[in-house]
C-alpha cells in the first residue's frame, strides 16, 4: 500500500499543504491566502485563528483531492514562517493579541535602547543574532507589556507563547503538545545556540517568563501526534523546522559550505557551517540549522526582508502588472534598467545593513523611464540584495562557493536567475521541485519515521531542473556601481 508524507508549509501570506510520495514528488497541493493587517506604519499582523483555519482547510482539501485514506499518511512535517509571534490562553486556546509578523518594526526603538545599553555583544555571543525587531523576543515583550492584564495572566502561567509551528502543533493535537525545534527557538533572541537551551539571562533582559516557553525537541523525531478527531486517525508529527532551515535541508545542503537562496516573500540565503557556530564579523546571523539525534548543525544566514513582496507591491500598489509572473515579460520589454536603481526597503533593510528606518527608494527616474525599466530594476534589486549578503557570508565562512542552489516562487523567474548568475559570476542551479521548504519538512519527517532510510536515499531524489551560468556579454559593473553609490546615499540620510 502506497504511503505518503504530509508537509505543512505555513508561510507569511498563505497556508499550504503538500502531499509527497516516496520519490519526493508532490502528488497534491492546496493553498489558501490569509489576510495581512497593517494597523500602523511599520506594523504587520496576522490573525492566528485565520492561519489555523486556512491551514486546516489546506490539509483536509489535499486529502480530499488526492483521494487517499488518512491511514496512508506515514507522518507529518511542519515548516513555518519564523519569528512571527503568537501568545494564547492555554485553557481557551484564544490568542490574547494578533500574531506579530517577522516583518513588523514596532519594537525598533526598544532594540535601539538595548544597543545603547551595550547588550549587542552579549546577545550575539549567546544567540548568534543581531539586536533587531525582526526576532521574536522583542515581540513577546511588546505583547506582554501592551496590557497589564496580559502580563498578569502570563505571570500566573495562564498563557503560552509559540512561533507558528508551535501554534499549529498545539491546535493539531488539541492542546496536548506545546513544543518547537531548535531552528525556530534559535530565532527568538532567548535561546543560547551553544548550550542548546533557553537562557535565563536573556529571559531577564527581555522580561519574558520561562513558563510561557515551549519544550524544544529534535527537528527530525516523532515528537507529537495530531488528534484523531482532526483526520480520524492519530498521525505522528515527525519533522519541524523554520522555513529557511527546511529549505536548506530540502536542497540537501548537508555539507559545510553548501549554500542556498530562497526567493519568497523575503530572500533568505543560508550556508551550512557544520558543527561550528561561526560568529559573524559582517553582520550575518549564526543560527541553528537543525538538530537530529541530539546533534546540532549550524548555518550562517543573511536575510532580505522584501523580495517577492516587492513584486506584489508592483502588482497591488503600482498596478503595472496583473500577476506576479508577468513581471518577467514586462522587464524583458527593455534591454536594461535605463539607469534606474530600486532600493527595496519596504520594511527597512536587513543584513548586512540592519537599518529598520530605511525606506524604499527608486533612483534615476527620467522622462524616458518606462514601466519595463522599473520592473527590471526591481528584479535586479532582489539579486543585488542577495549579492550583498553572499559577499559578507563568504568572508565569515572563509569559503568561496561555486554553485548557488535556488528555490522559492520567484526562482521560477528565468530572467531573475540569469541576473543573479551574472551579478555573482557563479552558477545558479534550480531543482525540479522548487517547493524545497515543504520538501525539507517532509525529508525531516520521513527520516524520523523510517519512510526514507538515510541521507543517501534522499540524494537520489534531488533532480536539477536548470542551471544558469554567467553570461560574459552581460557586464554588471555599472549596475553594481550604481547600486553601491545609491544605497550608501540612502543609508547616510538615516544617520
Amino acid at each position: 500500500m502506497d504511503k505518503y508524507i504530509l508537509a505543512i508549509d505555513a508561510g507569511t501570506t498563505s497556508s499550504r499543504t503538500i502531499l509527497f510520495d516516496k520519490n519526493a514528488k508532490p502528488i497534491e497541493i492546496a493553498q489558501y491566502e490569509f489576510n495581512q493587517f497593517f494597523p500602523k506604519e511599520g506594523w504587520v499582523e496576522h490573525d492566528p485563528l485565520e492561519i489555523w483555519n486556512t491551514q486546516l482547510k489546506a490539509i483536509t482539501d489535499v486529502i480530499k483531492k488526492s483521494k487517499i485514506d488518512p491511514k496512508n499518511i506515514d507522518s507529518i512535517g511542519i515548516t513555518n514562517q519564523r519569528e512571527t509571534t503568537v501568545i494564547w490562553n492555554k485553557d481557551t486556546g484564544q490568542p490574547v493579541y494578533n500574531a506579530i509578523v517577522w516583518q513588523d518594526r514596532r519594537t525598533a526603538s526598544f532594540c535601539d535602547k538595548l544597543k545603547e545599553e551595550n547588550k549587542s555583544e552579549l546577545i550575539q555571543n549567546k544567540t548568534g543574532l543581531v539586536i533587531d525587531a525582526y526576532f521574536s523576543g522583542t515581540k513577546i515583550k511588546w505583547i506582554l507589556d501592551s496590557n497589564s492584564e496580559i502580563r498578569q495572566q502570563a505571570d500566573k502561567g495562564q498563557l503560552i507563547f509559540g512561533t507558528i509551528d508551535t501554534w499549529l502543533i498545539w491546535n493539531l493535537s488539541k492542546g496536548k503538545y506545546h513544543l518547537t525545534d531548535p531552528s525556530n527557538a534559535s530565532r527568538t533572541l532567548l535561546y543560547n545556540i551553544k548550550d542548546d537551551m533557553w537562557d535565563d539571562e536573556l529571559l531577564e533582559i527581555f522580561d519574558v517568563p520561562r513558563n510561557i516557553l515551549p519544550k524544544v525537541v529534535d527537528s527530525s523525531a516523532i515528537s507529537a501526534y495530531i488528534d484523531e478527531e482532526i483526520l480520524g486517525i492519530k498521525i505522528p508529527i515527525a519533522g519541524i523546522a523554520g522555513d529557511q532551515q527546511a529549505a536548506l535541508f530540502g536542497q540537501l545542503c548537508i555539507n559545510p559550505g553548501d549554500i542556498k537562496n530562497t526567493y519568497g516573500t523575503g530572500c533568505f540565503c543560508m550556508m551550512n557551517t557544520g558543527k561550528s557556530a561561526v560568529k559573524s564579523k559582517n553582520k550575518m546571523l549564526s543560527t541553528i540549522a537543525w538538530r537530529i539525534n541530539g546533534e546540532l548543525t549550524y548555518a550562517l544566514e543573511g536575510s532580505v526582508f522584501v523580495a517577492g513582496a516587492l513584486i506584489q507591491w508592483l502588482r497591488d500598489k503600482l498596478s503595472i502588472i496583473k500577476d506576479a509572473p508577468e513581471v518577467e515579460n514586462l522587464a524583458n520589454t527593455v534591454k536594461d534598467n535605463g539607469g534606474v536603481t530600486f532600493i527595496p526597503a519596504l520594511s527597512g533593510l536587513a543584513a548586512p545593513y540592519w537599518d529598520p528606518y530605511a525606506q524604499g527608494t527608486i533612483f534615476g527616474i527620467t522622462r524616458g523611464t518606462e514601466n519595463g525599466h522599473i520592473a527590471r530594476a526591481a528584479l535586479e534589486s532582489i539579486a543585488l540584495r542577495t549579492r550583498d549578503i553572499i559577499i559578507e557570508m563568504q568572508k565569515d565562512a572563509n569559503i568561496n562557493f561555486t554553485n548557488l542552489k535556488v528555490d522559492g516562487g520567484a526562482s521560477n523567474n528565468n530572467l531573475l536567475m540569469q541576473i543573479q548568475s551574472d551579478l555573482l559570476q557563479t552558477n545558479v542551479t534550480r531543482p525540479k521541485t522548487t517547493e524545497t521548504t515543504a520538501l525539507g519538512a517532509a525529508f525531516l519527517a520521513g527520516l524520523a519515521s523510517g519512510f526514507w532510510k538515510n541521507i543517501s536515499d534522499l540524494n537520489d531524489l534531488w533532480i536539477e531542473d536548470r542551471s544558469f551560468n554567467p553570461n560574459l556579454k552581460n557586464d554588471s559593473t555599472q549596475i553594481i556601481n550604481l547600486w553601491e553609490t545609491r544605497i550608501n546615499k540612502l543609508l547616510k540620510v538615516n544617520e
